[in-house]
């Protein structure tokens, strides 16, 4: 079966996600003569100028995100003979959503967010849920309209509570723009002989330890979290965690590392506890056969529960 890469950019409305897709065709590095399907799932302001174009190629489809099917995403596919897609999404919309309607055949080669700086935290102020959505995924996002000098560090934090991977450009009115190269330090030392997680941290560490288990690989830690149980088949194992919430009460979900622990069909599930563990990059069933972080419990000891229940970033 052949592969027809996709290229997403998602964002909300007047964002510039037109502009930009605008000006790749344009580019004939870009587009040097490929069949394009550019499927259109939000009308803004801005339109489509195929005259500009080194190669007519592109075909474009307005659709509607919310009742597409994979049935006519396959078929339109099929029609144009396309060799790649190019998608412009309703910022409204859930991308995940729409993803698992894309046919089995199609790949995301990369995934954009364009943003306007001056509406950005307006809209994650009443929409985080929308926003966290286009930002987790991505692996850049744009922010323009940006003033020189204008402080864009709130934009960074904002960006990285959701994704410490994606890239970050600042996109200014005098016709500037850079990256940020900002670095993040954690809140803990990974390097310490016992890596110590305070509450307020989990989240984070949670994130970064499945993102990047080989750098803990060899390393100790200890942490709060509760008892949740695993399967039959992991017998001497449970997994320690926390439910996490990375942007509203709908997302909540429990955040869990399996625990090698002999003694663990005697924990009671929910239960808080304390745990010291080594820890180890390998396969696991948890993580689909890939690596992720496993830990060999050196301590297990009840604990008070931490002040909140549910962690965040």
């Amino acid at each position: 079966m052949t592969q027809i890469p996709v290229y997403v950019f998602t964002g909300f409305l007047d964002s510039g996600k037109t502009k930009f897709i605008q000006e790749t065709l344009e580019d004939p590095r870009f587009n040097s003569g490929e069949r394009t399907l550019l499927l259109v799932f939000e009308e803004g302001e801005e339109e489509y100028d195929f005259s500009t174009y080194p190669h007519q190629n592109v075909y474009m489809e307005i659709l509607d995100q919310q009742t597409v099917t994979a049935k006519q995403l396959q078929s339109l596919a099929k029609k144009y003979k396309a060799q790649r897609v190019v998608a412009e999404l309703n910022g409204m919309q859930l991308v995940g959503d729409l993803y698992s309607r894309f046919p089995q055949e199609w790949e995301i080669a990369q995934e954009v967010m364009f943003a306007d700086s001056t509406t950005f935290m307006t809209y994650n102020a009443n929409m985080r849920n929308l926003v966290m959505d286009k930002l987790v995924g991505g692996q850049m996002v744009v922010f323009n309209r940006l003033k020189p000098g204008e402080d864009y560090m709130p934009l960074h934090k904002l960006v990285r509570a959701a994704n410490r991977r994606i890239d970050i450009m600042y996109e200014f009115t005098d016709g500037t723009s850079v990256f940020d190269d900002t670095e993040d330090p954690l809140p803990f030392d990974i390097n310490a002989p016992v890596i110590e997680i305070q509450d307020d941290d989990y989240a984070l560490w949670y994130r970064d330890i499945t993102e990047e288990p080989e750098k803990y690989d060899g390393k100790t830690v200890v942490f709060k979290a509760q008892v949740a149980k695993l399967r039959r088949h992991n017998e001497g194992m449970f997994a320690p965690g926390r439910f996490v919430m990375t942007c509203c009460a709908d997302d909540i979900q429990f955040c869990g590392i399996p625990c090698k622990y002999e003694d663990s069909a005697n924990l009671d599930p929910r239960s808080w506890l304390m745990v010291k563990a080594g820890i180890t990059a390998q396969s696991h069933p948890l993580y689909g056969g890939n690596i992720g972080p496993v830990l060999t419990a050196i301590s297990v000891t009840p604990a008070a529960p931490a002040v909140e229940d549910v962690a965040t970033f």
